[in-house]
């Protein structure tokens, strides 16, 4: 497995924690809607949050000089698009090729690069897809709905503190004549995590 050491600040957790205390204190005096709650979650999950890492991919697709800079200094390049923060100050982009299949995960709790990818999934930081996708990589992407064929070699990447990666896939087919704006729209988050692969489909 490809990576590095973990080296984790917990603080996140216990912010967490206390997010989900006064959010169902809010839920039981009904201050707060149930519903509309989980919607605003879903909308970042899938997304407001996910688009600023499609623009990062779409832009490398469509600017080699820019897809240089994004393998060789990916934080910089990230930045250079306006997105920054603590969560993306350690990047490093990894390329999907005919060869090889990238996906990311994090072992040891749920490090991500909120600033490019908005919120995690639950599934990303559930413990069974944090060991299986390290142990039977191919099997859980396949559970998953993505199929790698047995000749396309699948790095698994452990993102930590340190370093959060995100995966550059390959441009579909048939997509030549699009511009950044409308290869940005079929550019999936799980696409950027390693679980799934952008389709071409007119709109």
């Amino acid at each position: 497995m490809a990576g590095h050491e973990h080296d984790h600040d917990h603080n996140s957790s216990e912010i967490a924690l206390r997010v989900e205390a006064v959010e169902s204190l809010l839920r039981e005096k009904g201050l707060v809607d149930s519903n509309l709650v989980d919607e605003i979650v879903r909308q970042f999950e899938e997304e407001i949050g996910p688009m600023n890492g499609a623009k990062v991919v779409a832009r490398a697709w469509v600017d080699p000089a820019y897809k240089r800079r994004l393998l060789e200094d990916s934080t910089a390049a990230i930045a250079e698009l306006g997105f920054v923060g603590v969560e993306a100050a350690h990047m490093r982009v990894v390329e999907n090729t005919p060869q090889v299949h990238n996906v990311v995960v994090c072992t040891l709790c749920s490090c991500y690069p909120w600033a490019v990818l908005g919120l995690p999934p639950s599934w990303y930081k559930s413990p069974a897809y944090r060991s299986r996708i390290v142990r039977e990589p191919r099997t859980v992407l396949s559970e998953m709905g993505l199929d790698v064929p047995a000749d396309v070699a699948i790095r698994v990447w452990d993102s930590s503190a340190e370093v959060r990666y995100l995966v550059l896939p390959e441009r579909p087919a048939g997509t030549e004549s699009w511009d950044a704006d409308k290869l940005a729209t079929i550019v999936t988050r799980d696409a950027m995590i390693g679980t799934a692969n952008p389709c071409a489909v007119e709109s």
